[in-house]
């Protein structure tokens, strides 16, 4: 069968490569096109466009790049004709995604949607264009199935979190290879900053997150670069000797880590699943964040809470986000009993996201369902 499949952004590229290789192995005759990146392009998808070209955060931004926007759906309408697939495949990303299952229902494309929009942090009423436009939907939140089964009578599949194993199947390596390869500090604990992937919010994080360093003189910190950035874009923020770079290794950076300073979003969960204590950052531009207060309901903003529903990692949030409270939350997680409380809690965590096996679940239910 012929698979396209849509994805905005680095985690979607994570999701959607191992949903490719399930899909695959489901279906030996697969033909996938796909909106993501590398990881999608490296297991089998032909790539139609790359989610460097899409990345916008904020209202703000969105608002200034319609003009791009819109070339892109027009672009992804055209090749999804010419493609003519089986069965449109949609990963998070949603103000573009439901845009184009719009258009897709209307030209009789069977629709999927594989980890859904967080229609239960804003814009709720979002719901009605999932019913009306997408013939299956296949969440990864334990909550999520609650929140669409029994509040909005839409039946979904709960498979699972497709981070465990992505984690799992990671490349194991050795601490001391790797802090050599990477150069390192070979003596001092590691403290991950995680800042995020788009260079909006990675100037606003790193510019607060390195502000703690001097306050910290016998750990390293070290940058997470992101795939979808240059490497020379972080250069100005590696002035200081005890701060360290790495690029495109998150993963392995997180398996030797003490703790992590981490911007909110899927960051965080893969955080937690690493057994990192972490404190939890977001700053947006002022009017981003205005308009988003008023129209996210949620007591939370990272996973990791909001799965839990309590609050086990600090969140420090636009004004809350300074020097003094940074350093204050990283001295909680470094030793004590601010460590130990997190570290117990992930364990509960990981038992509540449902286990090994997201992707492949996925895969054969969108196969047999097609």
């Amino acid at each position: 069968m012929k698979y396209y499949i849509i994805a905005g952004e680095a985690s979607g590229d994570l999701h959607g490569s191992n949903l490719i290789k399930a899909l695959r192995h489901k279906d030996t005759e697969a033909e996938i096109r796909c909106w993501g990146g590398d990881l999608m392009q490296a297991a089998g998808g032909t790539l139609a466009k790359h989610y460097k070209e899409l990345a916008f955060m904020g209202f703000l931004e969105v608002i200034m790049n319609l003009g791009t926007i819109f070339a892109n759906i027009k672009y992804c309408k055209n090749d999804i004709s010419q493609f003519d697939p089986d069965v449109i495949i949609f990963i998070d990303y949603s103000g573009f995604n439901l845009r184009i299952a719009e258009w897709a229902k209307q030209q009789n494309y069977k629709t999927n949607y594989y980890i859904s929009p967080q229609i239960w942090a804003s814009r709720e009423g979002r719901i009605h264009k999932i019913k009306k436009n997408i013939d299956a939907m296949y969440v990864i939140l334990p909550f999520e199935k609650a929140f669409y089964e029994e509040k909005h009578g839409f039946p979904v599949h709960f498979v699972g979190h497709p981070l465990i194993d992505a984690i799992d199947n990671r490349d194991v390596i050795d601490e001391q290879t790797f802090r050599k390869q990477n150069d390192l500090d070979n003596g001092k604990p590691i403290i991950a900053l995680l800042p995020g992937s788009r260079k909006q919010e990675v100037t606003k994080m790193l510019t607060t997150m390195l502000s703690v360093t001097e306050d910290f003189p016998d750990y390293h910190f070290v940058i997470a670069g992101a795939p979808s950035l240059d490497n020379t874009f972080y250069a100005p923020f590696l002035k200081n000797a005890n701060v360290g770079f790495v690029a495109n290794k998150t993963y392995s950076l997180l398996s030797i880590s003490h703790a992590a300073l981490v911007t909110s979003g899927t960051a965080t969960l893969e955080t937690a699943l690493f057994k990192v204590p972490q404190v939890v950052c977001y700053k947006a531009n002022w009017i981003s964040y205005q308009i988003a207060k008023r129209i996210i309901t949620l007591k939370y903003i990272s996973l990791v809470n909001l799965i839990m529903d309590q609050e086990i990692v600090k969140e420090l949030i636009q004004n809350d986000l300074t020097t003094k409270n940074l350093k204050g939350e990283l001295s909680k997680i470094i030793r004590g009993k601010g460590r130990e409380d997190q570290l117990k809690a992930y364990k509960l965590l990981e038992q509540k996201l449902g286990g090994k096996g997201a992707s492949a679940k996925a895969a054969n239910l969108i196969v047999e369902n097609v």
